[in-house]
């Protein structure tokens, strides 16, 4: 089983009302959340770790949890509220403002980590549950404890405006990313996590002697790139789509690429280390397919496995 671990909310989407005037309808999201969607439509064996509340947009989350095939035993509920993310679209891009404090996902603690039995083989992490607050911490903490126990991803995807401690989330990024075997990135959260002019390859190779073996870095329109600590390189081209907008593609991203990596045999730590460029040229290309799906259509909605 692969267990996601981290945050589950609600997106609120612009959207033309009747009248003509501007609305938001809530839309289930949240990177991680997203991530365990996208693996249970691809038919995967998974799971999400994460705070949910008992109001209405917490019954959303875990009904949508239920009927994508993700199992839902390692939820932690409460009556704190759900997190919400205020969506602007520009451009088919998406910007956010969050409102998290207080909430069932900032609740976790370390007393509600799992217990975890030898099914879970994978963990991922990523997301804003890394940004803030003690949650943050706890999540790190789980990277830690399972580091060489268990493969461990992570996808940061950076939030630099919701962080507010710069040094204690630049720390705890350091922390998971040092627990990881895979990590995987986008152009713009590479050149947050290391400024400068150096070319990619050479930032990913800093990133990889931290602790990861194998490191995947998206780049938009120009594809996906991977790189392994054993010199091996593979590369794929983006899907052509007609793009509507991108919620929700990177993480969808991870749900092929882990996926991908699980149908060939690749998430087991001496398989992984043996990996090959033709492997990962697969894991690409397969994760590229399935994101491709999601930017072509409105939201972050998956697709399920029938539909590739």
């Amino acid at each position: 089983m692969i267990l996601c671990s981290g945050e589950a909310l609600i997106d609120m989407i612009p959207e033309e009302t009747v009248s003509g005037g501007s609305g938001y309808v809530p839309h289930c999201g949240g990177a991680v959340f997203n991530t365990a969607i996208g693996l249970g439509r691809l038919g995967a064996d998974v799971a999400l770790f994460t705070g949910v509340s008992r109001d209405g947009f917490g019954q959303q989350l875990e009904q949508a949890l239920q009927d994508s095939q993700v199992n839902t035993d390692h939820l932690v509920r409460s009556d704190l509220l759900t997190t919400l993310a205020v969506v602007q679209l520009k451009d088919g891009h998406a910007t956010y403002s969050f409102y998290d404090e207080n909430s069932a996902g900032q609740a976790l603690r370390p007393a509600d980590l799992p217990a975890l039995n030898d099914q879970v083989s994978t963990l991922y992490f990523g997301g804003i549950s890394l940004v803030n607050g003690p949650a943050a911490d706890t999540y790190a903490a789980f990277a830690t404890a399972e580091a060489g126990k268990r493969l461990i991803m992570v996808d940061p995807n950076i939030r630099p405006g919701l962080a507010n401690d710069e040094a204690s989330y630049r720390s705890r990024l350091d922390q998971v990313i040092a627990a990881a075997d895979i990590i995987k990135l986008s152009d713009e959260d590479l050149d947050w996590l290391i400024p400068g002019d150096q070319p990619p390859a050479e930032k990913m190779q800093s990133l990889m002697a931290k602790g990861p073996m194998l490191a995947l870095l998206t780049k938009g329109a120009e594809g996906a790139e991977a790189f392994h600590r054993n010199g091996t390189h593979a590369s794929a081209a983006s899907e052509k789509v007609t793009v509507v907008d991108t919620v929700g593609a990177g993480d969808t991203f991870n749900s092929g690429a882990l996926a991908k990596m699980q149908a060939l045999g690749l998430l087991d730590r001496a398989a992984l280390e043996q990996a090959d460029a033709v492997q990962l040229a697969q894991v690409l290309g397969f994760a590229a397919k399935v994101a491709g799906v999601t930017v072509s259509r409105a939201g972050a909605n998956p697709p399920w496995q029938s539909e590739l």
